[in-house]
């Protein structure tokens, strides 16, 4: 069974950025999209971006473009996401998580994924 870990969350300043990283276990990464969701205080968790296993990129909401990036590193089993810009409005526990797909197909437009990990707060404030 996929076992996610994500990390690298924190407090930065309005304008800040950061990696959060998601590190898995149990099965190569090599056939799972993985996405990237938030859910901030008191509102329902929400898709940021998702990448397939071949690279293709989804982003899940246009709140976050050009401003956010996702990157995966198969042979160390860990997917990126780099968060630029960060605004307030960023603040929320960031979760991983990965569903398994025929190797190329698209990311998940459901949001339909089956392993998750603990999450990770970011915190955008002045």
């Amino acid at each position: 069974q996929l076992q996610l870990v994500e990390s690298g969350g924190g407090s930065v300043q309005p304008g800040g950025s950061l990696r959060l990283t998601c590190a898995a276990s149990g099965w190569t990464l090599d056939f799972y999209a993985i996405g990237w969701f938030r859910q901030a205080p008191g509102k329902e968790r929400e898709g940021v971006l998702c990448i397939s296993s071949s690279g293709g990129v989804t982003y899940y909401t246009d709140s976050v473009k050009g401003r956010f990036y996702i990157s995966r590193d198969n042979a160390g089993n860990t997917v990126y996401l780099d968060l630029e810009s960060l605004k307030p409005e960023d603040t929320a526990v960031y979760y991983c998580a990965g569903e398994r797909m025929p190797y190329g197909s698209p990311c998940p437009q459901n949001l339909d994924f089956g392993s998750w990990g603990q999450g990770t707060q970011v915190t955008v404030s002045s």
